[in-house]
């Protein structure tokens, strides 16, 4: 091993340790994952495969997205009690063009939402799609601030969607923006089982 690589390792280490000692609390988190590039909806159900392997019980609530099948939807419901979900879209607003429709669907999920935010047994909810219906005025943007100011101390709540609203980023905990740098639809690739769904 060279000694410049071995420096920077411990580099690197020293500061993880720094970093690692200051951090010694623990609260539930807001995470939003948004941006243009794919895998906003997948990593937040891979924080709840996470969450269930730790015992937390987890609701999803699918804002926008119809009763088109997906494979994470069976599979997680396989977990049984251990996840609730609830997918309340009436589709994508080029498919349904019906605003007030998209704007029913929206604020009947954001009752379910806040139900499933009120439970003391849940201990994750996925929001997933949420900032597309806060983005499109579906849903208020002071309305779901509101509720995670006063969500409980030890909720996560992952929010997914494109187009996240500064406020929702400035809230939260951990932001992740998806970057599209490449995607098949534009070769003139279909959606591929175990991709997209």
């Amino acid at each position: 091993m060279s000694e410049e690589y071995k420096d920077k390792a411990e580099r690197v280490k020293k500061s993880y340790e720094k970093r690692k000692t200051a951090a010694s609390g623990e609260k539930g988190l807001i995470i939003v994952h948004t941006g243009s590039g794919k895998g906003k909806s997948t990593a937040a159900f891979g924080m709840c495969l996470r969450a269930i392997h730790h015992g937390l019980k987890v609701g999803v609530v699918q804002y926008v997205k119809g009763a088109i099948a997906s494979g994470e939807v069976d599979m997680l419901q396989s977990f049984g009690e251990s996840v609730e979900w609830h997918r309340m879209g009436e589709g994508f607003s080029w498919i349904t063009q019906d605003e007030e429709l998209d704007r029913k669907a929206a604020g009947q999920a954001w009752e379910k939402s806040k139900e499933l935010m009120a439970r003391p047994e849940i201990g994750m909810v996925i929001l997933d799609e949420i900032n597309v219906a806060v983005r499109r005025g579906q849903l208020p943007l002071e309305d779901v601030l509101g509720a995670l100011q006063e969500k409980r101390e030890m909720l996560h709540v992952v929010l997914t969607g494109r187009g996240a609203k500064p406020e929702l980023e400035e809230m939260a905990d951990l932001v992740t923006e998806m970057k599209m740098v490449k995607h098949p639809y534009r070769a003139g690739i279909k959606a591929q089982k175990g991709i997209e769904f």
